[in-house]
């Protein structure tokens, strides 16, 4: 779609403006012409690259009954005494009571309900209005007695009871017609005569259906993916987290028509079992004496376990504050035989659950579990309670348990090939009474689709060697890098007592000569104190900065720093701020298991990048050969943002923006960083108007930067690649993010857009290929940009790196806007091109460099705001929610233009 400009000047748009200047920022920025924006149709196909024939795994979809109509309506449920039940739990088992025992009244209609406030049928209800009353009956207790103790004493432990009872409760259920939603408007949609939008309502009813399907046979259900309660399917990945396997499956239109996309899923969940053996592997202690109470709190909370006593279950609030054999409760107990009469005594959990249960338990050390309420506690003695299956785990895996899923949830193509071929035949889709009623039938083959693989760009290095990537990688065995450079003054901060960094320096000296990197021997070599190794992180580094700068006789060009820990060092984060933030030094942390030439290339990879030399470039990059970005000035953007941890919401999300720099080169880039509302996807400080007129917004510093670094020329096309956002987001792309780059621009004193090329890279998706044979994975290179892709919009799935282990996950591109006026093959070229210039590595990446490094730029700041609290599950206090976001410090001046994120 072509931009439209509202203005009733247009030749003052057409004016010349001075060029991009620091000058310039003070000046009142000229008026911005609202621009409106809209997603761009495909213009065309790929065709270059040697062709290939691919398995999806995506199966047609056929609709029978084409002109059905799902009534949605609305259901509202609220208990006996008019309490709302959001429980979707709850939800379900009441609508499929409902179902069993009106089902004359509803005239025999099958549902597909969400476990919400929504429910859909095909074909209208015999009435608009409908209220029922429904009835569950629970089985509360498996005991001779009447359960557990409460703090206020409300059990009474007089009257026995029978082995089972049941508990029934009466629930009122209304249900309103909401809408009519044509099934057509998916057929419609694909051939572009609608809207998306009307197909996706059609489309979300058709998932609810998976979505209740899978629900009825007790499945867990994480957006469209449903993991069963089967230990053949569980991964122990430690730490009291267990990685559980199911299946994904959603409906898509395509080019090819309607289909439906299975795939492997993963996700975590907490071991069920014993509650004091998921406490022992969370906090990795031996002994129950061992464990941080404090911290098993937090983790405890709202979390549901079976208490074996009962066999009902419970929801966590808490813990008691005494152990078992000392925690007491008041309870009423009757005075004698045929005595109304009743008094109030004081007993302890462990004497209750002796004198009335006949259990003697054996932890009565322990703290309790309280499962009542705030102001009125129940309490179950651990040893008791077990957690029950299927509970999601939702906070951040450490390195280990991340090392671990990957390690033991990779599938070889033919193993996933014939995980989803048995998943199809297992769901038997085609039985369900609502798609039945519909005409949906569903093939059982993989859809076959015709990739191409493009192919690989050559790169240049050292002595105007060239290097021809094979399999997506490459190295420097006998080469040289393309642009060394030279480290006279550093130094090597040692804060690990297992390694020799004399014999560290002596062989990065050797390997960068071969490199073609010249290192004089380090100035100083500084070992940590083992006294100060008790002080805080902080601490820690002030001191040896203490130490560096009482030896060094001018600013160093390099720090070398041996961390004790490879993941997760709490020395990292000061470390890098204060270098980053107050010296302004570039320095590269390390730490080593074993020392050999790959490894020491890699760190020299990086630091050759971080004091500006450059590795390798794309041979047409070398040469100038890019198509249209060579033609003209052009700015490539790559913009991410990180989140916090699930349940975090004190901590800010980090917004990164890379901008690249030295035009016609399209490898050194440099990053802007900003903290911006926690869980907020679209980025707020792309523009930053202050009150004196200034903008300190992340575009101004890379448009500056450009300039400045490209021989004053300023961009006249800008490539924006954008992560992390999802289709329903793509407007907001175009006409807020988009909008905020043309406002710096413009205040920096242009009134003139650049033309613009907006694309979003998606790796959240469940698209995998194959082989035709099945046998390998897809070659890096691949491109599939028919059948199975949108049927209107321009997009394209392409896996550019290698499959080495498991089965490779494509990037789905889309192609929101070009004004630059790429072809099909030229913008699948240009994106695969930018896979081959991650200056840190010697393999293709997955995704462009410029959204790798803004994903590197934002976890290294993320570093910076670490609290001393890091424990993933604390929780937050409203007063903390409406705390004012934490600023990120901005970088030294010194280090701003450099790569230090790589």
């Amino acid at each position: 779609m072509e931009k439209v400009a509202h203005t009733d000047q247009a030749d003052e748009v057409l004016a010349l403006h001075p060029p991009i200047s620091d000058v310039s920022c003070n000046a009142e920025p000229k008026q911005a012409v609202p621009i409106k924006y809209s997603v761009v149709n495909r213009r065309g196909f790929g065709t270059m690259g040697k062709q290939m024939p691919l398995l999806a795994n995506h199966f047609q979809v056929s609709v029978g009954v084409p002109d059905a109509v799902f009534f949605q309506y609305s259901v509202s449920i609220t208990s006996e005494n008019g309490i709302a039940i959001e429980s979707k739990g709850i939800g379900r088992k009441l609508i499929e009571k409902l179902y069993q025992s009106y089902s004359s009244e509803l005239g025999g209609k099958s549902f597909a309900y969400d476990g919400g406030k929504t429910l859909y049928t095909v074909g209208a209800l015999p009435h608009q209005k409908l209220e029922f009353t429904v009835v569950l009956e629970e089985s509360l207790a498996k005991c001779s007695s009447s359960g557990s103790p409460g703090a206020d004493g409300s059990l009474s432990v007089g009257n026995k009871r029978s082995k089972h009872y049941f508990k029934s409760k009466l629930f009122n259920v209304k249900m309103n017609f909401a809408a009519k939603v044509p099934l057509r408007s998916i057929a419609f949609a694909l051939e572009g005569v609608e809207s998306d939008s009307n197909a996706q309502d059609a489309l979300r009813v058709l998932n609810t259906i998976l979505r209740q399907q899978a629900a009825s046979m007790r499945c867990l259900l994480v957006r469209q993916s449903f993991f069963r309660d089967d230990l053949r399917n569980f991964t122990d990945v430690g730490g009291g987290v267990t990685g559980v396997q199911g299946f994904h499956s959603s409906f898509h239109p395509t080019q090819g028509g309607l289909s439906l996309n299975m795939d492997v899923s993963t996700t975590m969940i907490l071991t069920p079992g014993p509650v004091i053996n998921f406490l022992l592997s969370n906090q990795n202690v031996r002994e129950p004496r061992y464990i941080d109470w404090a911290k098993a709190k937090r983790m405890l909370k709202n979390l549901r376990v079976r208490a074996s006593h009962r066999n009902q279950e419970f929801r966590i609030i808490g813990l008691s504050e005494k152990p078992c054999n000392q925690q007491v409760f008041s309870m009423k107990v009757k005075n004698g035989e045929g005595s109304n009469g009743a008094e109030t005594v004081d007993i302890t959990v462990y004497e209750y659950f002796a004198k009335h249960c006949g259990i003697e338990l054996t932890s009565a050390y322990l703290p309790c579990l309280d499962v009542g309420k705030p102001k009125r506690p129940i309490y179950l003695p651990m040893e008791l309670c077990s957690l029950i299956p299927l509970q999601r785990y939702t906070k951040a895996l450490s390195a280990i348990q991340r090392a671990s899923l990957v390690e033991k949830s990779r599938q070889k193509p033919q193993d996933r090939i014939k995980a989803i071929t048995d998943a199809m035949a297992h769901h038997h889709y085609d039985d369900d009474p609502v798609l039945a009623e519909c005409g949906i039938s569903i093939q059982k083959q993989f859809i076959q689709v015709e990739g191409r693989v493009l192919e690989t760009p050559k790169l240049k290095v050292g002595k105007n060697d060239e290097c021809f990537p094979r399999n997506g990688r490459w190295n420097f065995n006998n080469k040289t890098l393309l642009q060394p450079t030279r480290i006279d003054i550093w130094a090597v901060v040692n804060f690990s007592a297992r390694c020799d960094t004399s014999y560290i320096s002596r062989e990065l000296i050797k390997c960068g000569m071969n490199k073609g990197i010249q290192i004089e021997r380090p100035y100083t070599l500084i070992e940590e104190d083992s006294q100060i190794r008790r002080s805080s992180p902080v601490a820690r580094v002030e001191k040896m900065f203490e130490l560096l700068y009482a030896k060094l006789p001018e600013e160093p060009n390099l720090i070398l720093c041996v961390l004790p820990e490879r993941k997760n060092c709490d020395i990292y984060g000061p470390w890098k701020k204060k270098c980053l933030t107050e010296v302004g030094v570039v320095s590269q942390c390390i730490s080593p298991l074993k020392i050999n030439d790959q490894y020491l290339t890699n760190v020299l990879l990086k630091i050759n990048s971080k004091l500006g030399g450059i590795n390798s470039l794309l041979a047409m990059e070398h040469s100038g050969r890019i198509p249209l970005i060579n033609d003209a000035p052009t700015l490539i953007l790559g913009m991410d943002v990180s989140h916090g941890s699930p349940g975090r919401s004190d901590i800010p999300s980090i917004a990164a923006v890379v901008g690249s720099r030295r035009w016609p080169l399209i490898s050194r880039y440099r990053a802007s960083v900003r903290t911006q509302s926690s869980m907020a996807e679209m980025i707020d400080a792309l523009y930053k108007p202050l009150e004196d007129g200034k903008d300190d917004g992340m575009i101004r510093e890379l448009l500056l930067d450009f300039y400045h670094s490209s021989n004053g020329r300023k961009p006249t096309q800008i490539i924006v690649f954008r992560d992390g956002v999802s289709e329903s987001q793509f407007n907001q792309i175009l006409n807020i993010e988009l909008d905020q780059i043309i406002k710096a621009y413009q205040h920096l004193g242009d009134v003139d857009v650049p033309k613009f090329t907006v694309i979003v890279a998606q790796k959240n998706h469940h698209t995998k290929f194959f082989h035709a044979n099945g046998s390998d994975n897809v070659p890096p290179g691949t491109v599939v940009d028919t059948k199975i892709v949108h049927p209107r919009n321009y997009d394209f799935y392409l896996c550019s790196h290698a499959g080495m282990l498991g089965t490779p996950r494509p990037v789905h591109y889309h192609v929101l806007l070009d004004e630059i006026g790429f072809s099909a093959d030229g913008i699948q070229n240009l994106i695969h091109s930018l896979s081959y210039v991650y200056q840190r590595s010697t393999a293709a990446v997955s995704v462009v460099a410029p959204i790798c490094y803004a994903h590197l730029a934002a976890a290294q700041m993320r570093q910076f705001l670490k609290s001393d609290d890091s424990s993933e599950t604390s929780s937050t206090s409203p007063a903390e929610l409406d705390a004012p976001i934490s600023e990120l410090p901005r970088l030294h001046q010194n280090v701003q233009s450099s790569m230090f994120f790589c």
